[in-house]
């Protein structure tokens, strides 16, 4: 039997073993998948003065990759979210009133376990933070 011919192209995207190019809407797709960052440093000097440094830095990528990355800025913008700057400071301090809350519920625990320096054991401190843990959980 006689192999198969090989096509073998000599364009961008082109791999061995004759691998067909990739097509516009194939790189695309990969590129806002995984994401793309370019950076580079334009600096303008005249007789070894500095006047300009401009730095760029640009992530290319689909909104919900930035997400996973921590590059979510446009959904606390006012200007992006439709928002106000005082309906975001409202939500903001809800998050710190509750997240003081839960600090003090913990603390709580901490306490009443035995755990903030007390004499306990550490056996029957770690049984008593579970058992005190599991108590506030179903008030809850």
């Amino acid at each position: 039997m006689s192999e198969p011919a090989v096509r073998r192209s000599g364009g961008i995207g082109s791999g061995a073993l004759g691998r067909q190019p990739d097509s516009l809407a194939d790189v695309l797709e990969r590129v806002l998948d995984k994401g793309i960052v370019i950076a580079g440093d334009i600096v303008v000097n005249v007789l070894d003065i500095e006047l300009l440094t401009l730095k760029l830095r640009l992530f290319i990528s689909s909104a919900e990759t930035a997400r996973e990355m921590g590059l979510d800025w446009w959904s606390h913008d006012p200007f992006f979210s439709g928002r106000t700057p005082e309906a975001l400071e409202r939500e903001q301090d809800d998050e710190v009133r509750a997240l003081r809350e839960r600090l003090a519920q913990l603390e709580d625990v901490v306490r009443r376990a035995g755990l903030d320096g007390g004499d306990l054991a550490p056996e029957q401190a770690s049984e008593n933070a579970h058992e005190l843990t599991a108590e506030g959980d179903s008030h809850e």
